[in-house]
């Protein structure tokens, strides 16, 4: 079985990075690393709630077909 990688799971994956990069510089060089976090956070709430998302945008004008173009 094939594994695609469609925009909404890219999306997630490009979050769960920047937050763990934001942790570390966090931990290790300043605390203000921490406003990484934040801001991934409120765009990740933002999506959820309205379905605008900067990445998603970014991905689609890249040509990363979304889930449902993918299962067709």
């Amino acid at each position: 079985m094939e594994t695609f990688w469609y925009r909404e799971r890219i999306i997630l994956l490009m979050a769960g990075v920047f937050n763990l990069i934001g942790l570390s510089l966090f931990y290790f060089v300043s605390p203000y690393f921490l406003i990484l976090c934040v801001l991934v956070g409120i765009n990740l709430t933002i999506y959820s709630l309205t379905g605008f998302c900067i990445m998603g945008t970014i991905l689609y004008k890249l040509g990363i077909k979304s889930q449902k173009e993918c299962s067709i």
